[in-house]
């Protein structure tokens, strides 16, 4: 037996030891009303804000608009069915926009975790000097608001504003950030800056997890950094690297702040180019229902993918 099997074997005993069981507490138990008082600051935004609009959006996605006398004639709403879904499930420009995010997700999202792995492993060594600054630093663009970071972008990828674009071209090359090739990765590209800080911090707070005497044994066996990083850290917090994966999914779906803002100066997006786009757009034209059905497809293509990519993972891992 090798020693990084040996290493390997530990790591497992650590994870899959049993926990204790918990301690009851003593005294009498907590009243019904308590319970509720502390329940209450959660619940009660909980459904205002979230359960009540999405109960409405479905509600307005099974209606349409129908007129008495031609197309000019009085408009009313009636329950249509599964009208709304059969025009959205039929719109090139709604699948347009799921094989483009679709394309950005299979991109970004790797890269962006794997760079996020990579700097949390960093954080988590001892070579890796001034560390509470590099944490900062690195964790300092989600302090960003999305807005203001296509913004700023935007000001690096103008072709009449940006130093960055000047120098690229001083040194003979012709970048056109703002292409029809090249603008999806410009937004890709601000999506990575603004999230991989986030997801760094999830994947190092789950290293600091990890008992140290694991490590120290590793050492005594002979497993230098390399080793203990990728055959005993990475698969130790592999559900954290999960779990920002289903983040990086949803928040995926759900992208429009970059394109739209980059779209102020790029003809090369259109006010279809994501799926909230389309919605927000079809919404703006007064198709209410129509745009809720949109809504609601997004929801459940969100769930699946998440869903799915979960269970895939839990049988992976034997769960």
């Amino acid at each position: 037996m090798t020693a990084v099997t040996v290493t390997e074997t530990r790591a497992k005993r650590v994870v899959a030891a049993p926990r204790a069981p918990r301690r009851r507490l003593s005294g009498g138990g907590v009243g019904a009303g308590t319970i509720i008082a502390f329940l209450t600051p959660f619940f009660l935004p909980f459904v205002l804000f979230y359960l009540v609009p999405v109960g409405y959006a479905i509600w307005q996605s099974f209606r349409v608009v129908r007129r008495n006398g031609g197309q000019y004639g009085t408009s009313y709403t009636t329950f249509g069915g599964f009208d709304q879904y059969s025009q959205v499930l039929h719109n090139h420009e709604f699948w347009s926009s799921i094989g483009r995010i679709g394309l950005f997700g299979i991109v970004q999202v790797p890269v962006m975790l794997f760079v996020a792995l990579v700097m949390a492993l960093l954080l988590d060594t001892p070579l890796l000097k001034v560390k509470s600054f590099f944490r900062i630093a690195a964790f300092m663009p989600y302090a960003v608001p999305g807005v203001i970071a296509a913004i700023m972008w935007s000001y690096l990828y103008s072709p009449q504003l940006s130093p960055v674009v000047d120098i690229l071209k001083h040194l003979g090359l012709q970048p056109n950030f703002l292409g029809p090739g090249a603008v999806l990765w410009s937004a890709a590209n601000v999506s990575t800056w603004l999230w991989t800080g986030y997801n760094m911090l999830i994947m190092f707070s789950a290293l600091q997890a990890i008992p140290q005497e694991l490590y120290e044994a590793a050492k005594l066996d002979g497993a230098g950094n390399w080793t203990i990083a990728w055959r005993i850290k990475v698969p130790i917090i592999a559900p954290s690297i999960v779990l920002t994966t289903v983040f990086s999914i949803i928040g995926t779906l759900q992208l429009y702040a970059e394109p739209a803002v980059l779209r102020q100066i790029s003809s090369n997006i259109s006010s279809t180019f994501t799926p909230n786009m389309l919605a927000y757009a079809v919404a703006s034209g007064n198709n209410y229902q129509q745009a809720a059905a949109i809504s609601v497809v997004i929801a459940l293509i969100t769930f699946v993918l998440s869903f799915g990519f979960m269970r895939l993972t839990s049988k992976k891992a034997g769960l």
